[in-house]
């Protein structure tokens, strides 16, 4: 990773402690309160040890130093105490923000932008690097500010006794952020490149996982599992090379640390055995006792906040490694139908879709298709057909308010763009070719459609959708499991046509509704359909002659392009139209 991108990537982190500010200042404050009760607990000691051993003083008298130090002790642990649960809250608050942006994200590219990458990166997005940022906002930014005001204040402490050990600590600290620094440079790479590591390696088992049965029937699953088992060795690879730059730091910090602290104590030893006069302001009473306990105890304490920040840089490392994939997505301009515009689409009975020059777009902004022209009257039913790659999802999912469009498209008069999508989409009834059934019961799922729903409008449903025939055999308290698992295909798709007609939208969008359809279940299905359709508008994705010719209209695309609309006995004969047909002939023959 570059580095002017790590420096960014570390200012958006910065950025992003705003909600908690109140809480990391609050953490910060008790720190350097705790640091001031070191101090005087060192003070408190040097002063006990100096009292003991050159004054032979009575231990009765050195009652009130061992009270004070066991008040500190209590204080500094009460203080650590609350310290780690205000930083669990800051990493807690600042992961479920960030995972708040995300998912709003999310809801506003919409499925043309999700399907763009494999689930198990999203999860991994969601879970695993989010997770990676808690540290960052428990641990390092208060350490960050820490390994600078403790320091300073054991200086104040330490240079009115012994100006040599204070310059000591001054001029040696400098090397353990500098070393950090270089070590951590190296390690923000290896965690960039872990995370990367790690979403492939979950988008691929669960893209496998699903496959399972697919791969059994190609005898590939062998291939398959070896292949996982080789980008898992790759992440293990990657994760230890994470952790051996962790402990490299850690020894490099460790190492530079006792040099420091052995150099004072090397100061002391020899000024206590004569060679050395020099470092106390006072000449009359030399280097006591006093002060070379003060300094040795507090010199340990001095380094500690840099030594834990070292620690903690790793945490840095791996949050900007993680915030690398999440700020790219937050902060990338999908182009998106704004749902805040607050123009409701009349709730009436049917509804009128009228599209002038219309052009879908990407969320890249990448056009999709040519101008579109075509007019669907209320209560119509309109077939939509076209080779694979037309551009007919596309529309359909620009009608659904996913994807944005140059143009006009107007719904009952009002522009579709300027209107409250939330609003828009309670009005659509839609069926797709592989219907989402969530883990459940089969009820649970069809109220999906319409959660006020009665067992009676229930049963109208199961009936028009000839679904009923199955799930009066198994009930609809049936449990079925994650994708779909326990029914088959063609039940599946029953069961969501039933709770689009639950659904009773004004426009009814149909994607191959009868893919998965034995014949005699296909016909049955597409008469109840056709029944429904004459309170509706009704859009609909189909190859089937049979569909075609019940249809007020046919809209025929090729490649983006609206090339042929009509009715089907003016099409049949001539252009594009009639190529589709003869190509559908020769397939069922």
């Amino acid at each position: 990773m570059e580095k002017q991108r790590q420096k960014y990537l570390f200012k958006w982190l910065r950025q992003q402690q705003k909600p908690i500010k109140k809480l990391l200042t609050l953490n910060v404050g008790l720190a350097t309160l705790s640091s001031l009760i070191l101090v005087g607990q060192t003070w408190l000691l040097a002063s006990l040890l100096h009292h003991f051993i050159m004054q032979q003083t009575p231990r009765s008298e050195l009652l009130p130093y061992f009270i004070g130090l066991i008040v500190g002790f209590a204080l500094r642990a009460l203080i650590l105490y609350l310290r780690e649960r205000i930083g669990f809250n800051c990493g807690r608050q600042l992961r479920n923000i960030i995972r708040q942006q995300i998912l709003d994200k999310i809801h506003s590219v919409g499925p043309a932008t999700i399907n763009g990458k494999p689930a198990g990166s999203w999860a991994s997005l969601m879970l695993e690097q989010v997770e990676n940022l808690h540290n960052f906002y428990a641990r390092y930014l208060p350490q960050q500010m820490l390994s600078a005001i403790v320091p300073v204040i054991i200086l104040i402490a330490v240079f009115p006794l012994n100006w040599v050990a204070g310059l000591i600590l001054l001029f040696t600290a400098p090397l353990i952020p500098v070393f950090m620094i270089l070590v951590g440079l190296a390690a923000s790479d290896k965690n960039q490149q872990n995370m990367a590591i790690l979403a492939k390696l979950s988008g691929q088992f669960l893209d496998r996982l699903r496959g399972l049965e697919t791969l059994r029937l190609f005898n590939r699953a062998e291939e398959q599992t070896e292949y996982i088992e080789k980008s898992t060795e790759d992440y293990r690879i990657s994760t230890m090379d994470v952790l051996k730059m962790a402990f490299l730091s850690s020894a490099v910090l460790e190492f530079f640390t006792s040099i420091s602290i052995a150099i004072v104590a090397v100061y002391f030893g020899f000024s206590y055995l004569g060679q050395i006069d020099f470092g106390s302001f006072s000449d009359n009473t030399g280097i006591t006792l006093f002060a070379g306990f003060f300094c040795l105890i507090l010199a340990p304490e001095f380094y500690q906040p840099l030594r834990d920040l070292g620690v903690y840089y790793h945490d840095r490392a791996a949050a900007i490694g993680a915030a690398d994939a999440i700020a790219e997505f937050i902060e990338t301009d999908y182009q998106t139908v704004q749902p805040d515009h607050d123009q409701h689409i009349p709730n009436q009975s049917a509804v009128e879709i009228v599209a002038e020059n219309l052009v879908v777009l990407s969320p890249q902004g990448k056009t999709l298709t040519q101008p579109l022209n075509f007019h669907l009257a209320k209560q119509s039913h309109t077939a939509l057909v076209g080779q694979s790659g037309a551009g007919k999802t596309s529309l359909i999912n620009v009608l659904l308010g996913f994807l944005p469009y140059q143009g006009s498209l107007k719904i009952n008069g009002i522009e579709l763009n300027q209107a409250d999508l939330t609003q828009w989409r309670k009005q659509i009834a839609w069926v797709g070719q592989n219907p989402l059934l969530l883990q459940g019961t089969i009820k649970e799922n069809l109220l999906l459609g319409d959660i006020q729903a009665s067992d009676e409008q229930i049963d109208i449903a199961l009936s028009q959708a000839n679904a009923k025939e199955f799930t009066h055999h198994i009930g609809l308290n049936a449990e079925i499991k994650d994708g779909g698992v326990g029914i088959s295909v063609g039940q599946a798709q029953r069961l969501a046509i039933a709770r689009a007609l639950l659904r009773q939208g004004n426009l009814l969008l149909l994607d191959e509704p009868t893919a998965s359809l034995d014949a005699k279940s296909e016909t049955q299905v597409l008469t109840a359909l056709t029944q429904i359709n004459q309170a509706q508008t009704t859009l609909m994705i189909t190859h089937r002659i049979e569909d075609l010719k019940q249809c007020d209209q046919i809209l025929v695309m090729q490649q983006g392009q609206l090339v042929q609309q009509g009715h089907f006995e003016q099409l049949q004969q001539q252009g594009y139209f009639a190529e589709l047909l003869a190509q559908r002939h020769q397939d069922v023959q």
